[in-house]
């Protein structure tokens, strides 16, 4: 089953050399052991040019998946992104300006992804994506002083909104960017692998608290698409403006979050969304009179103006010793019954750092759960009623998953995973035989990381 991450592996080893090639001098001061990035500092140029300003970053992500049991079918998935970024700042720029672009190449083996096999709400990878090459983020950023900054452009709002370090170290997408955001928003909002044009402020009254507000663009996928969101903006280069505003604040509370701190690391969040685009309703739409009925009769759902939710983090390490660290978080948000498929949602787990006497590895745990909203269950209530079995109601579903990664070395990472998903979908019959449902998925897999 690692035979697609083996030739993954000797792929990314080619490009690193020829990398190299052009870039590396004839002897580094370090070892390939010992280096932050497998090419090294080109011996110096790297280091010289963010002194000057210019940081350039090329990491590969490669990972085979085993679906073993459950799921929509049993199978193994190739999965695999090259990301490519540039940071310009001072003193290349004037004082405290940043600009920053991000571009990914996507791909994966005959084109399905894990969620293809699984069938998953929340999907087991969250590099999983339509195979392409686009641009991700792409944005200005002024800040003045340390109380205030700006950022606007091409922005994704899973990259600072509703994050927990410690979850992390997962690799399912609901730890990330959460399911009931991802779910609920047009096209799963403005997240990974679809970015939209925004707008970010951050205020920082004291060094622990700050508070974030910004606007995004409703719907990445742009204006009329009928086909999958990501199809409909292959390349990242829509800039949709279409689809209302999605609007998303947050206040933090931070503490010992820089590398070297001695004390505890904390981090608590609250955070809130609206957006202004129109839902459907998960229940109930018009008949030909004009009637509210149940959409188990056949009718087009009635529509819902406006969305919104409420959400918390909390990122706290119990505790800290001289080569490791023991954290735990949790999250949970929620949003309203009518007009979404996810009506709450919570997160928890745990990471250790530095097990085996290994500084640099993490050991994290975490079990997500998505509530499938009453509305929603009530159609399949309706329908039962209505054609009787065989129809399965939805309630929700629980993903388990347990992560190691394993640092060969600073610049490489190898991480074992397992997940337990059960009720893929939430409860959902399976395409292939109505009378039964997505059984509960089993999924074994690695990743590599390689920094070059």
């Amino acid at each position: 089953m690692f035979k697609h991450l083996r030739d993954s592996l000797c792929c990314a080893v080619a490009l690193a050399a020829a990398i190299g090639t052009s870039c590396l001098a004839r002897a580094e001061d370090k070892s390939i052991w010992e280096r932050e990035q497998l090419t090294g500092d080109w011996n110096g140029k790297r280091t010289a040019l963010k002194d000057k300003g210019y940081e350039f970053g090329l990491v590969y992500i490669g990972e085979t998946l085993a679906i073993l049991s459950g799921g929509l079918r049993r199978g193994t998935t190739f999965e695999g992104r090259l990301e490519a970024s540039v940071q310009i700042t001072e003193p290349a720029l004037w004082k405290g300006a940043t600009i920053f672009a991000k571009a990914y190449n996507i791909h994966n083996a005959r084109g399905l992804n894990a969620a293809d096999y699984v069938g998953s709400i929340s999907d087991p990878s969250n590099i999983d994506a339509l195979p392409t090459t686009r641009l991700f983020t792409a944005w200005y950023q002024q800040e003045f002083g340390k109380s205030f900054s700006i950022r606007a452009g091409q922005l994704a709002a899973d990259d600072e909104f509703i994050t927990s370090s410690t979850a992390g170290g997962l690799i399912n997408g609901t730890f990330g960017w959460a399911s009931i955001l991802a779910a609920n928003l047009p096209s799963g909002g403005p997240a990974y692998p679809l970015a939209t044009p925004g707008l970010r402020v951050q205020i920082n009254p004291t060094e622990n608290i700050s508070i974030l507000g910004a606007v995004f663009s409703g719907d990445p996928a742009g204006r009329n698409c009928n086909d999958i969101p990501q199809a409909c903006n292959r390349y990242g280069t829509t800039f949709s403006t279409d689809g209302g505003a999605f609007w998303i604040g947050e206040i933090q509370y931070l503490r010992n979050q820089e590398k070297d701190s001695k004390g505890l690391a904390t981090a608590y969040k609250l955070g809130s969304w609206y957006h202004s685009g129109s839902f459907a309703d998960q229940r109930l739409g018009f008949d030909a009179t004009g009637a509210i009925v149940s959409q188990a009769t056949g009718v087009d759902p009635l529509f819902r103006r406006g969305n919104w939710g409420v959400y918390g983090v909390i990122d706290q390490m119990l505790w800290r010793g001289d080569a490791g660290s023991f954290s735990v978080f949790g999250r949970a948000g929620g949003s309203p019954s009518d007009r979404n498929l996810l009506s709450y949602y919570i997160d928890g787990g745990f990471g250790v750092k530095g097990l085996f006497n290994r500084p640099d590895d993490t050991l994290t745990f975490g079990v997500a759960y998505n509530k499938i909203s009453k509305d929603a269950s009530g159609l399949d209530q309706d329908l039962l009623a209505l054609n009787g079995p065989p129809q399965p109601i939805r309630n929700s579903e629980v993903v388990f998953e347990l992560s190691y990664m394993y640092q060969v070395a600073p610049w490489w990472i190898v991480q074992p995973d397992v997940q337990y998903i059960v009720r893929p979908g939430g409860n959902v019959a399976h395409p292939d035989d109505a009378n039964s449902t997505v059984g509960n998925a089993f999924v074994f897999g690695a990743r590599s990381t390689i920094v070059f």
